[in-house]
This record gives C-alpha cells, structure tokens and sequence, in this order.
C-alpha cells in the first residue's frame, strides 16, 4: 500500500507536488492528525490524488456522492470542498473511532451538515439505499474499503449511479504487487479480480490511473 503516486523517482514526484499541489491547509492538518493519531496513515489516500478527484468532482457536476470507507475524512473533505452548497454525501465506515476525526474536520469546513455517516458494513447500506429508491440518484461513488468487498461494492455503486455517473475504486495497484504473480494474499487476490472484471465490462468506460496507489475510474454508460 501507498500514499504516493508510484513509479516516480523522489525527485519528480517532489517535483509534481511543487508544480501542481494546492492543498487547502485544513487538509495538510487533517493529514498530519492522521500521521499521528493513526497506526495506519498509509490508508489515506494522497494528497495529489484529493486534488485530482476535487477536480473530478467538479467537472462532473456532481450534486449527490457515497463513499466507500471513509477513515478519518480526507477523501470526503476534498471532494465536498469542491462541491457546492447543494451537493450531498453518503459516508460508510465500521469505525466510530476513526470518523470522529473525520467529523472534527467536517465541523471546521462548514460540511458536516452536508455528509450523512452511515456506521456498519457498506453492503447493507448500500442494500439500503436501494431498496429505498436511491438506484440512479448518485452522480459519483469512492471505493476505498476492504479490499475482499470489492466487487460488491461496485455493484451496488453501480446501481446507485445514475447514467454518466463515476466509479472511482482505489488501491488498484496494491504498491505494485498486483502484479506480483508470486503474491497470492486474499486482499491482492481481490484487487486482481475486480480489475479484471472492471475491465471487460462493457457497462462502463474506464480508465486506470496511476496517480496514489491506482485509480481506476468508470464512468457508467447512459
């Protein structure tokens, strides 16, 4: 796993950072809190790639997003930071622990009010939603939690979406290792299907992007 783009020497990825970062000081904290408070700082995504999405985001018009694992909020906050006054999210995570963080931060950005945390297994919220009518009423999911879940996840994600809408799914370069042929680990195993899947799925149009630890993105056709 990784918190910076791969496949970049120190030197150009210090070089891309330099030349393309904005990242909103309330981030950089958010990011820093993590790196102490957490055992598992490498969960977040990176900062290159919070800005990528926000950017995302925008271009999309997106008014209703859900996220996959949400940890200490750095994804959330970038993306509805970039959003405007009208836009809502759906927020999944088991972790009361780490998403209080996440709420300080949204409290301080002026969203909290804007994002709805749902504490439990994603699938059943997800499950939720749908059954309740929410299939074709998001513009844009993140998927960044456990790894086996994968494709339940986008599934359901694609359910949810509207036509046109975006799939973003996370870590789908595992720091290299999914193409480790001699790296058989369930959560490996996991991110290998779901790229192959994601791949020969004529549902979407895709593009994997090698920008924090892989990024595949799937825009959901009309």
């Amino acid at each position: 796993m990784s918190n910076r783009t791969i496949g970049l020497s120190d030197e150009v990825y210090a070089y891309l950072l330099e030349h393309s970062l904005r990242e909103p000081e309330l981030l950089r904290r958010l990011r820093d809190e993590t790196a102490r408070a957490t055992e598992m700082p490498n969960m977040q995504i990176a900062p290159e790639q919070g800005q990528f999405m926000a950017l995302l985001v925008q271009l999309l018009g997106v008014r209703r997003a859900i996220e996959i694992g949400t940890f200490t909020g750095y994804s959330s906050l970038a993306v509805m930071m970039a959003l405007p006054a009208d836009a809502r999210m759906v927020c999944c995570d088991v972790s009361k622990e780490f998403t209080d963080i996440a709420r300080r931060y949204w409290s301080e950005a002026g969203v909290a009010d804007r994002i709805e945390l749902r504490l439990g297994p994603a699938l059943g919220t997800m499950d939720e939603l749908i059954a309740r009518g929410g299939a074709g009423s998001f513009d844009f999911a993140f998927i960044d939690a456990d790894k086996e879940n994968y494709d339940g996840y986008y599934e359901r994600a694609l359910l949810l979406l509207r036509g046109g809408g975006l799939i973003a799914i996370d870590n789908v370069l595992w720091s290299g290792s999914v193409a480790d042929r001699s790296n058989r680990e369930a959560s490996t195993e996991a991110i290998r299907r779901i790229n192959r899947k994601v791949a020969a799925d004529r549902r979407v149009s895709i593009s994997m992007v090698p920008i924090g630890d892989g990024l595949t993105l799937a825009r959901k056709l009309p």
